[in-house]
């Protein structure tokens, strides 16, 4: 497999990513059924280097933006909507790394074992007691005084989700700065496997989605100081985490999207065949499909460009027009998806109904309905309604 070029662009991206596609789509109904980690297809992407595709060059890595590990996203979901979310949230705490971590000698050098090493990196933000504000947290930074840049630290976390947490190499947990911190003065700390006990406190047994694992865990970690990273977990989120975590997840609905899309078509061109010169009874619900998929398309497109173009500006980050704009990415992507794969499942008819079908859209249509739920759309929405209190959008075109 060959690694993606310095320069690569996203369809090189996902070219590269091809054959590690393949692979999740030919393990995927195990990966579901059996409610597993897709391990055969992160084997695959990480003998193709594309663990590390964000990296600097510099770090070793493959030197790609969020295009890129957007559009392989796009291509793992396509063939298997866990693998390419799994993906899609190691890059996201990839991506807070590079961005926010390269003044610590720390993260550095962590950067550079990420590359070199293909790491895997979960997320712990979600905790019991909070009510799913991941802006706030109940766990702290204990052990150790603020100026102690080398000295040891202790975190504990209940933690209510952490995805592929068994399979990840560290896990970036969200805590209160010390003992004493209000809740929503946060910090972010990378914890390495060494470093971790984790002790599961639920299941895992979905509708949906099921190969990431999102299990429940007591996460006890003890490490250094200077893990933790320089910069509030408040700017980290505003920044990048929220805004690629949504362009990012859209991404992998875009990707089920395209493929529920692309087998009803598959469909109604085989029923055409069979009666040359009229058209099958699905074909006006395709058209509804692929309309949808294209406004999608578009709108994942458009959300990218904008963080592209306010990457390096902290103040456009943090504008409330731009948090606006992408809280709606991700609850209108997250809403699209699961209408359009229904449309799909309608032009299909009964052959996208089946499991046992070459056309089924059942496991597209069960891993769809997660995305409403990532975060809840109505936690995301009543944050948006607060936020346009104080926004008014300019009205233009290109705004």
């Amino acid at each position: 497999m060959r690694a993606p070029a310095p320069d690569s662009l996203p369809a090189m991206a996902a070219e590269v990513a091809a054959d590690a596609a393949a692979v999740a789509g030919r393990h995927a109904d195990s990966v579901d059924r059996e409610a597993r980690f897709p391990a055969e297809a992160f084997a695959a992407l990480k003998e193709a280097r594309l663990l590390g595709l964000m990296v600097p060059r510099d770090f070793g890595g493959g030197g790609g933006g969020l295009a890129d590990a957007a559009a392989v996203a796009h291509a793992l979901a396509r063939q298997c909507p866990s693998t390419g979310l799994i993906y899609a949230m190691h890059q996201i705490q990839v991506a807070c790394l590079v961005r926010h971590g390269q003044g610590s000698d720390w993260h550095r050098g962590f950067l550079e074992r990420l590359a070199g090493e293909q790491l895997l990196l979960a997320s712990a933000t979600t905790e019991a007691g909070i009510g799913g504000d991941v802006r706030s947290s109940a766990c702290a930074v204990e052990g150790a005084g603020d100026d102690a840049t080398g000295a040891a630290f202790r975190l504990e976390k209940q933690a209510t989700v952490i995805s592929y947490g068994t399979e990840a190499d560290a896990i970036l947990v969200t805590a209160r700065r010390t003992a004493d911190s209000p809740p929503s003065d946060q910090v972010i700390v990378p914890v390495l496997r060494g470093q971790t006990r984790l002790e599961e406190i639920g299941g895992w047994d979905t509708l949906g989605m099921r190969g990431t694992r999102s299990i429940g865990f007591r996460l006890v970690a003890e490490a250094d100081r200077a893990q933790i990273l320089p910069l509030p977990y408040a700017d980290i989120s505003a920044r990048t985490m929220l805004p690629v975590t949504h362009i990012l997840w859209s991404s992998v609905w875009l990707g089920i999207a395209t493929d529920a899309v692309a087998r009803a078509a598959a469909f109604i061109r085989a029923e055409a065949r069979k009666r040359p010169g009229t058209p099958p009874p699905g074909a006006r619900r395709l058209a509804e499909a692929t309309a949808g998929l294209q406004t999608m398309r578009g709108m994942v497109r458009g959300a990218l460009a904008r963080f592209e173009e306010a990457a390096d500006d902290p103040d456009r980050l943090t504008a409330p027009g731009f948090t606006v704009a992408m809280n709606t990415l991700k609850t209108e992507a997250a809403e699209m998806v699961v209408r359009i794969v229904g449309q799909a499942m309608l032009a299909g008819g009964l052959a996208a109904y089946r499991n046992d079908s070459p056309y089924s859209l059942c496991r597209h249509l069960r891993d769809a309905h997660s995305a409403p739920l990532m975060i809840n759309n109505d936690r995301i929405l009543g944050n948006t309604a607060n936020l346009l209190l104080a926004h008014r959008d300019n009205g233009t075109l290109f705004g």
